[in-house]
């Protein structure tokens, strides 16, 4: 059975996370709600008509205007979509409720109605600590907003001691919103020492304004090691230049939080162009903060006084073992493996993985550059684990590329290189470093490697490309880079799902034309350099925070139905003692 990664049940996490409608149509929404009790509340006498503007219209609006100013000039960010929304949310609760007391007994209509305002009370706590800033008491204010007006308005239509039950039943659900708060912020608390609240409002900054303050909870959980970094530098006369680079880091977790647009924060910082094809490596090894790559970037410049080119290599081969296909090719005294189990599913494969293939390799070569292609994405996410059947299919597969590839013979290289910047936006799955192609050519065999900017690709479009790619090569692999800058909330946002191959083939094709055209006589060298003290996620920490996330959702459903009944309970009791 297949190891299924916990980036699955984070993924889940999204189909709780929406777009507000627009305020106009909450703030119609309001007005129409209170109209209709108006007309509801003639029936009921003098004492309580327009019932539906004085005790829910104003009362909204007045939260809907106090709402955002209050928690801006906090430093935090509310929208006017969210302010109207949460107040229309509140409203209908209370209308409910209240509606409730008046089909019961018009008798206990002031009851409920209190018991509606303690409602509001305690849903605006907690979605406020939840969206805007988790510290109870900067958000117990704008919390009361909504609910003291009411309680003000409604003291005109009710007997006078409706303002003491009202303000009474304020104090009760509002504690008892405070410890179903305590309750969904501990676990995470006394595992990773992180306020659960406090993490939300850091992911909702970031998804509407691309805040980075996410990076500071990862480094609290963070741990340091230590990861070799394998590149391929090719120069050519006059030429230009490429650097083929394969971090064994993960490109996430998502959007451009920690490593997520890996690719381009390298290609920044050199000149010559550079490939950053998917290493093994899984969401254990994201990086905590963009600050991180700097290390890498640091390690890739150090040995490149040193480098010691050559002008020599092999034909590629392609072999496959069970489930698994490589492409290899010896380029100088490197050893480049290009792995994918396509049209089977594709994911990341653990580090040991790809360690254990990189050692083996040594006793051949000095350098391997293992590639994850990570084209092959079929609607489940899994990680490829140690000692797994698909482990040992890629140990094995590689295996025969070491063996054979040192009695390969070697002849001249030439090399050419494009970059096409493609039309297509981050949501339809593409990223910002676009579509990136390398031909080798040896012996007058051509070998083309097609790098997609993007998270992984859907089922079957790899070969679509490969088979029009083969029409104008001898051999040919597609690889993504897996950046996570395509990826805010979902896992899921392949090359290929959102825009047909159909569609892109075209630069595809254009990019292997202007790389052919591109041949250069070529010297390559390789280089394995270890990046030290580099700060990631942590070995399982990432299965830990999901487990941990997804208990809290499972358990608040039930303490929250406790805290409501007691609070319902100790309502009655109030109204008892007060009225």
């Amino acid at each position: 059975m297949p190891f299924t990664s916990s980036d699955v049940r984070i993924e889940k996490l999204s189909k709780y996370l929406f777009n507000a409608p627009s305020w106009p149509t909450s703030l119609g929404i309001i007005i129409i709600l209170g109209l209709i009790i108006d007309g509801a509340s003639l029936r009921l006498g003098q004492q309580v008509q327009f019932l539906g503007t004085l005790a829910f219209t104003i009362p909204a609006i007045i939260a809907i205007i106090l709402t955002k100013p209050y928690v801006e000039l906090l430093g935090r960010t509310m929208t006017w979509n969210r302010s109207a929304l949460l107040a229309l949310a509140c409203t209908v609760l209370g209308v409910i409720i209240t509606l409730t007391g008046m089909v019961i007994s018009i008798d206990l209509l002031s009851l409920y109605y209190s018991i509606s305002l303690g409602f509001i009370l305690g849903i605006r706590l907690l979605t406020l600590v939840a969206i805007a800033d988790y510290r109870i008491s900067h958000m117990i204010l704008p919390a009361l907003f909504q609910s003291i007006t009411g309680v003000f308005l409604a003291s005109f239509l009710f007997e006078s001691s409706f303002v003491l039950l009202a303000l009474t039943l304020q104090l009760v659900f509002g504690l008892g919103f405070v410890l179903l708060i305590w309750f969904i912020e501990r676990p995470l608390y006394r595992l990773f020492n992180i306020r659960a609240l406090d993490f939300l409002n850091s992911f909702l900054a970031h998804l509407t304004d691309g805040s980075k303050k996410m990076e500071d909870f990862f480094r609290e959980i963070g741990e340091e090691v230590y990861v070799p970094q394998v590149s391929l530098f090719f120069r050519r006369n006059g030429e230009g230049a490429l650097i083929f680079t394969v971090p064994n880091v993960h490109p996430g977790p998502l959007g451009e939080i920690g490593g997520g647009n890996l690719p381009k924060c390298l290609q920044s910082a050199f000149e010559e162009m550079v490939m950053v094809p998917h290493g093994a490596a899984t969401h254990d090894f994201n990086l905590v903060s963009e600050d991180e790559i700097k290390k890498i970037i640091t390690t890739m410049k150090g040995p490149v006084e040193d480098l010691m080119y050559q002008d020599r290599a092999t034909m590629s081969e392609r072999f496959c073992y069970g489930s698994v296909s490589i492409l290899y090719q010896v380029l100088g005294n490197t050893l480049l493996i290009v792995s994918t189990r396509s049209p089977e599913r594709t994911e990341d494969l653990d580090f040991n993985v790809g360690m254990t293939i990189m050692s083996e390799g040594h006793r051949a070569y000095p350098n391997i550059a293992f590639v994850d292609a990570h084209n092959c994405l079929t609607g489940d996410i899994s990680n490829i684990q140690p000692a797994t059947q698909s482990a040992m299919e890629y140990l094995n597969a590689s295996a025969h590329a070491m063996d054979f590839g040192p009695s390969m013979p070697k002849y001249q290289l030439f090399m050419g290189f494009s970059h096409i910047k493609l039309p297509f936006t981050r949501e339809q799955g593409f990223g910002d470093q676009g579509l990136q192609i390398m031909v080798t050519r040896v012996e007058e065999q051509t070998t083309a490697y097609v790098l997609f900017d993007g998270n992984n690709m859907w089922a079957g479009v790899r070969e679509k490309i490969r088979d029009h790619v083969l029409c104008f090569v001898d051999d040919a692999e597609v690889m993504t880079t897996d950046s996570h800058v395509v990826n805010t909330v979902s896992g899921k946002n392949p090359v290929g799902m959102r825009i047909p191959p159909e569609e892109f083939l075209p630069y595809v094709e254009e990019g292997i034309k202007n790389a052919l055209q591109n041949i250069a006589p070529a010297e390559v060298a390789g280089s394995t350099a270890l990046v030290e003290k580099i700060v990631i996620f942590g070995s399982n920490r990432i299965t830990q925070l999901a487990s941990t996330l997804n208990t809290v959702l499972i358990l608040i459903p039930p303490l929250s139905v406790a805290v409501l009944l007691l609070a319902f309970i100790l309502s009655f009791l109030a109204y008892v003692i007060i009225v």
